[in-house]
């Protein structure tokens, strides 16, 4: 059977992953343990898993649930398949349930919420380091959906209880990001000591805007005041603060000011000084 993993995001907290599984063989895949904790959602075709000794089936409207250390094989009654694979760390899997990693038993199917949000993820993941803020976002979103079927108490643990605590919680997250735009979501979260589950939340609910966009908003108004003061340097420009290269920031100045950074560069330099007679 040839496996074909393509990383759609690797951090060190979370790792995605589209898997296509291509002329499967009859019958089970051998024994094996699961070395990690893992979400997998089925995009196309079936697959048959025996868990521990118990069969269950994974259609692209569940989500199978990968438990460390778990004895598990696998089928494939209908040929090929794809699915997405997310894989997050320990630590994070813990502020995703109230401190604890361990994972609670149960099936997990999906809601059209998950299902929308997944093909977020995947569409935002696709466009590489460019979106991975927002692939961060859309992961640990889908993340914290599906456990919350399992345990919708532990999930909910930890999120700020007052309009106060979370107008503090969103200004945290403004300043630190103001700081330094280049920080990532995982990043931010350990920083503020929350959940990023609760701290997207949050912030939208309290701003209007995801992180992703927010932050795109803080890098475009530094560039501009960049290259107000005189910048040349487009490249460094956008090193300087975080995008992926100059071609990913001429796309966020242009979508939230309307001009490229090379046209303002042009209407935004200082005047010259004047001559001297």
């Amino acid at each position: 059977m040839a496996v074909i993993r393509h990383p759609l995001l690797t951090a060190d907290d979370l790792c995605v992953a589209d898997v296509r599984c291509d002329d499967p063989p009859a019958g089970w895949t051998p024994l094996r343990a699961a070395d990690v904790f893992g979400l997998v959602l089925v995009r196309d075709g079936v697959v048959r898993a025996r868990v521990d000794g118990v069969e269950q089936t994974m259609d692209p409207a569940s989500v199978y649930v990968e438990r460390l250390g778990s004895e598990q094989q696998f089928a494939h009654p209908r040929g090929a398949d794809r699915y997405t694979e997310l894989v997050p760390s320990e630590p994070l899997l813990a502020s995703l349930l109230g401190g604890d990693p361990a994972v609670p038993e149960g099936l997990v199917f999906t809601t059209p919420a998950m299902a929308l949000r997944h093909r977020l993820l995947c569409a935002s993941a696709g466009r590489g380091p460019r979106d991975a803020f927002g692939a961060a976002e859309s992961a640990v979103a889908l993340t914290a959906a599906a456990l919350a079927q399992l345990d919708a108490r532990r999930v909910a643990s930890g999120a700020p209880a007052t309009a106060a605590a979370r107008r503090r919680l969103a200004d945290s997250a403004r300043e630190a990001l103001a700081a330094d735009p280049r920080l990532g979501l995982l990043t931010l979260a350990a920083e503020l000591g929350c959940s990023p589950h609760h701290l997207s939340r949050v912030f939208r609910a309290v701003t209007g805007a995801t992180l992703s966009r927010y932050r795109n908003r803080l890098r475009a108004a530094r560039a501009l005041e960049c290259l107000a003061a005189g910048e040349r340097d487009l490249g460094g420009l956008a090193a300087a603060l975080g995008f992926a290269d100059q071609a990913h920031m001429t796309h966020v100045v242009r979508a939230e000011s309307g001009l490229p950074p090379g046209r303002l560069r042009t209407l935004l330099a200082p005047a010259a000084p004047p001559r001297r007679a």
